[in-house]
C-alpha cells in the first residue's frame, strides 16, 4: 500500500494511541465531546447536583451590566471554548444595552456548535453578528490578531479547570499577549468547598455523569472499531484535597485486553486498572488573583455567588 492509498485515521487516533498505550493510561478530556458528549453534556448542566452551571450564570445575570459597563465602550466580544453559548446570552444583552451593535467571535473545536448557536443567537438579537471562529484555542492565540479591537475576551464555565497549573499559567500568558491596551477578559472559576457539594457534582445519582464519561470509550468504538464492553468499566470521581481537583476514572471491573481495529491495537487492562479522563481544579481567590496579576493582567472585579462556591473575575490590560 503506498502512502497515498494508507486510509486516513480519525482526528482522535494519536490521543488515542498515545493515552492507552502509557502508563497510568489516560485520555484527554477534549474527547468527550463528539455529538454524543457534547448532548449529554448539556443534560449535566441541569442536573441538581452540578451547581456549577447554574451558579455561574446567576453570577452573571447579577452583574452583567457591572461587567459590560467596565468593558468600555463599543468592544468586540471573543469567547474561548464557546460551545452553545447559553450564558453569554447574558453579556451578550448587557452590552447591546451599552452599543448600537456587537460582533462576537465564538471559538470552539466543534464547527456544529458554533454555527447551531449562530443561527440561534443572531435569530434573537437583531444587532449581533456572529462569526465563528472554528479551531483549537490551546495551540495558540494567532487568531486574535485578525480581530478588531477593543476586545472583552470571556474564558467561562471554569474550563481553566481542566487545565493543568502550568497549562492554566502558560494560557494566561498567552491570553495577555494576544490582547492589548483597553481589552478586558472575563474569567470564571470554581472554588474549593465541601467535597460533600464536589463529589456529587461529577458523580449524579441518575448517572448522567457515568454515561458522559463512558461515552469516550463509546466514541473510540464508533470511530476507531473499539471494542470495549462499557459494562466492563465503572466511573470513578474522587477529591484530591492535597491537589486540589476533582479527579475522573474509567476503571476496569476485570483483567481484558480491548481491541481496537483501526489502530491495530490491543490494550491489555488488568482488574482495578484506570483510565484517568479529566481533572477539574478548583482554586481560592487569591490563587486566581495571583495567576492573573501574573500573568500580566491589572485585576479589576470579582464576583461571587453567596456561597462563595464560583467566582468571575475582570481583567484589564493596561
Amino acid at each position: 500500500m503506498t502512502a497515498l492509498e494508507r486510509p486516513v485515521l480519525p482526528e482522535i487516533a494519536l490521543d488515542v494511541i498515545e493515552g492507552l498505550t502509557q502508563r497510568p493510561k489516560s485520555l484527554p478530556p477534549k474527547l468527550f465531546y463528539d455529538a454524543e458528549g457534547s448532548s449529554l453534556f448539556d443534560d449535566i448542566t441541569r442536573l441538581p447536583e452540578y451547581y456549577l452551571t447554574r451558579t455561574e450564570l446567576a453570577i452573571l445575570e447579577s452583574h452583567a451590566g457591572e461587567i459590560a459597563h467596565a468593558s468600555g465602550a463599543n468592544v468586540n466580544l471573543v469567547e474561548l471554548g464557546a460551545g452553545s453559548g447559553h450564558k453569554t446570552r447574558t453579556i451578550i444583552r448587557a452590552l447591546l444595552r451599552r452599543q448600537l451593535w456587537l460582533n462576537y467571535f465564538p471559538v470552539d473545536v466543534s464547527a456544529a456548535a458554533l454555527y447551531s448557536a449562530k443561527d440561534a443567537l443572531e435569530q434573537e438579537f437583531e444587532s449581533l453578528r456572529v462569526r465563528p471562529v472554528v479551531l483549537d484555542y490551546s495551540l495558540g492565540m494567532r487568531f486574535m490578531k485578525r480581530l478588531p479591537r477593543p476586545r472583552l475576551l470571556l474564558y467561562i464555565g471554569s474550563s481553566i479547570g481542566n487545565l493543568e497549573p502550568e497549562e492554566a499559567n502558560s494560557l494566561l500568558r498567552q491570553v495577555r499577549a494576544a490582547l492589548d491596551p483597553g481589552d478586558s477578559f472575563l474569567l470564571g472559576t470554581d472554588l474549593v468547598k465541601s467535597p460533600s457539594v464536589l463529589v456529587p457534582a461529577y458523580n449524579d445519582s441518575q448517572g448522567v455523569t457515568e454515561l458522559f464519561n463512558k461515552n469516550i470509550l463509546a466514541r473510540i468504538n464508533r470511530e476507531l472499531g473499539g471494542q470495549f464492553d462499557l459494562k466492563s468499566f465503572r466511573h470513578l470521581a474522587r477529591w484530591n484535597r492535597e491537589r486540589s481537583r476533582m479527579e475522573i476514572y474509567l476503571e476496569s471491573l476485570a483483567d481484558q485486553v480491548v481491541r481496537i481495529n483501526l489502530l491495530n491495537l490491543s490494550i491489555p487492562f488488568a482488574r482495578g486498572e484506570r483510565i484517568h479522563t479529566e481533572n477539574s481544579y478548583k482554586y481560592t481567590l487569591d490563587g486566581v488573583r495571583s495567576m492573573l496579576t501574573e500573568a500580566g493582567f491589572e485585576m479589576a472585579n470579582t464576583w461571587c455567588d453567596p456561597c462563595n462556591w464560583f467566582a468571575v473575575h475582570l481583567a484589564r490590560v493596561a
